[in-house]
């Protein structure tokens, strides 16, 4: 059986990312460039040409994410984490990212195939003491911090699990305390 075959019948004929019918191939997860079922995914003309050629993501086609990251297989978390990654400007692809679980395999895989582009674009988030922080990564606070607006202080010694990069400031994170979604400074947080 070839490749294309096999995940055309894990895939019920469907794309594994928007469950579109027509026009459908296999595509490779990678970095690792062995293929297999199990390190690729079958995606229909529209997604594949986003995550392969690297198009600029229409943000109303990849809502399909929220029924499809939470997938059984390993390949499509991985896509699925990526494209969320990717999104991460948009609300809703920042909320599904913090509820989203991966093996620790899997978010290695993940992260592995990250695309870093130019180095003089990219923004490093750093923590107190000058660990690189992560998507996904969990912080401790380091100091009580009053959170305008919501009420609360958050306390020294709280962690914050599954942090989200502010893209475009390296100073910023954001997570969930209190069961709400706020900003924190890098310089108030180490990773844990």
């Amino acid at each position: 059986m070839s490749l294309e075959n096999d995940l055309r019948s894990r895939a019920e004929n469907k794309c594994e990312l928007c469950g579109a019918t027509d026009d459908l191939r296999a595509v490779a997860v990678g970095p690792d460039a062995r293929e297999g079922a199990d390190k690729s995914i079958l995606a229909c003309s529209t997604c594949s040409v986003q995550i392969v050629d690297g198009a600029e993501l229409d943000q109303n086609h990849w809502r399909c994410l929220n029924e499809s990251a939470w997938s059984t297989e390993p390949a499509v978390q991985v896509s699925a984490w990526r494209l969320l990654n990717r999104l991460s400007g948009e609300a809703w692809a920042r909320d599904l990212l913090d509820t989203l679980y991966l093996e620790d395999e899997t978010l290695a895989w993940a992260q592995a195939g990250q695309d870093i582009g130019d180095d003089e674009d990219v923004v490093i988030h750093k923590d107190t003491n000058g660990a690189v922080l992560s998507a996904g990564d969990t912080v401790t606070l380091i100091k009580d911090l009053k959170v305008k607006g919501a009420g609360f202080t958050a306390k020294r010694g709280t962690a914050v699990r599954n942090i989200s990069l502010v893209h475009d400031n390296a100073e910023h994170i954001e997570g969930r305390v209190n069961d709400q979604r706020i900003v924190i400074l890098t310089e108030f947080v180490k990773k844990s």
